[in-house]
């Protein structure tokens, strides 16, 4: 949720011409994020789970592409993009952990 706050504050000093646009899209997928990951946490199955962590990163995904329109807009600069895609990464990682840690674990056999 921390990115989320990031990114409200991040999309403050936008162009008044981006509220409809390039703010509302940032602010949509980065709450949309924590918003799937909560919903996937209250269903039954792992499969329904991972139906919803994987639409989380998607969201994330469309965020840290929507971070660097924004960085060759010049709405945010070089490093705070970084900064910014630095947190996304990050997220995406705890992300891809969980999304492992509810997948079927196969017992390998020896060939």
């Amino acid at each position: 949720m921390r990115l989320v706050v990031n990114i409200y504050t991040a999309t403050q000093d936008f162009p008044k011409s981006e509220l409809y646009g390039l703010v509302n899209q940032m602010r949509r997928a980065a709450v949309s994020i924590p918003s799937n990951i909560a919903e996937g946490k209250g269903r039954l199955t792992n499969r329904d789970r991972g139906h919803f962590f994987s639409q989380a990163r998607g969201s994330l995904l469309e965020l840290e592409t929507q971070i660097l329109i924004a960085e060759h807009l010049k709405y945010i600069s070089s490093a705070q993009a970084n900064a910014r895609v630095q947190v996304s990464a990050k997220v995406g990682r705890m992300l891809n952990a969980l999304i492992d840690s509810i997948r079927p674990k196969h017992a390998t056999s020896a060939a």
